[in-house]
């Protein structure tokens, strides 16, 4: 993926080709459409990559939401393919990760998008809420890693972007401790499986984001703030030293960093992206 000289050293000469561009790379995107009408972190990621040159393969567990973002992708002429997917789940993880290979042949980039937040702490919380929860914000990039790590290694590189939370970072005002736990293990994860794969080729780093304005929120609103959708926004707003929201292209274009060759020296890290919010906080 690098500028490399003949002997595997970094070249240092400038780069010449337009800059932050994936042609020619597959990019694999979990979670790759949204709940809602709007722009998901997942959907903006996948047309951003697209725009950039990337063949895009998108999974989600919601056929539709994949199929709308096809659909955009293929009215700016881009490339993406779709399926559905449970990647909490080990067959249908390889499946698909299989499939992916069916069709472009190889898997440049994997962006773990997938996650979900459920309100409680350790008393309110059953079990079966805490497991589900560690499933699908951290299982699942493990399971995806399983599987896609071989074939970056077999390819000579990749990069694996993890989408993680600020909530793994600081409490942020929410009664989600599972949810902050596995956004916590995902980024742990992704700090020891870069240096284990660093020799190899293969880069993994986090995007952390902060409080994003995306379709989600009404949802979010639903669980922590009785439904009240213009208070909770305006809360949100308000705990950002910015005064707002970020959206999910604030978060496509920071993965979109780690995901190409600008980054290619970017490895075990996490690029937060929350309005001065971590900072602002203890």
């Amino acid at each position: 993926m690098d500028n490399l000289e003949a002997d595997g050293s970094a070249s240092h000469e400038a780069p010449t080709h337009a800059p932050f561009r994936l042609d020619g790379k597959v990019v694999l995107v979990t979670g790759c459409g949204s709940i809602g009408p709007g722009w998901g972190n997942g959907k903006a990621i996948s047309v951003l990559c697209a725009r950039q040159g990337a063949r895009v393969y998108g999974v989600d567990l919601d056929a539709e939401a994949a199929a709308e973002t096809a659909r955009l992708v293929a009215a700016e002429n881009g490339t993406m393919d779709v399926n559905t997917c449970d990647v909490t789940r080990a067959d249908e993880t390889a499946a698909l990760v299989e499939d992916c290979l069916t069709r472009f042949g190889r898997i440049d980039v994997l962006v773990n998008n997938v996650g979900r937040s459920e309100p409680g702490d350790p008393v309110s919380m059953d079990e079966d809420t805490w497991d589900a929860q560690m499933d699908v914000n951290l299982k699942s990039a493990y399971l995806t890693c399983k599987a896609v790590l071989p074939v970056m290694e077999k390819q000579g590189g990749g990069s694996i972007v993890n989408v993680s939370s600020v909530a793994g970072l600081r409490y942020i005002g929410k009664p989600q401790v599972a949810y902050a736990a596995g956004k916590a293990g995902l980024m742990q994860m992704t700090r020891t499986t870069a240096v284990l794969y660093a020799s190899r080729g293969v880069r993994l780093n986090c995007v952390v984001p902060g409080l994003i304005h995306t379709p989600l929120v009404t949802r979010l609103a639903d669980k922590y703030a009785g439904g009240q959708y213009d208070a909770f926004v305006a809360t949100r707003n308000q705990q950002v030293p910015m005064g707002r929201m970020g959206s999910a292209w604030d978060v496509a274009h920071a993965a979109l960093f780690l995901a190409c060759d600008e980054s290619r020296y970017v490895t075990g890290t996490e690029l937060v992206v929350d309005g001065g919010l971590t900072s602002a906080t203890r």
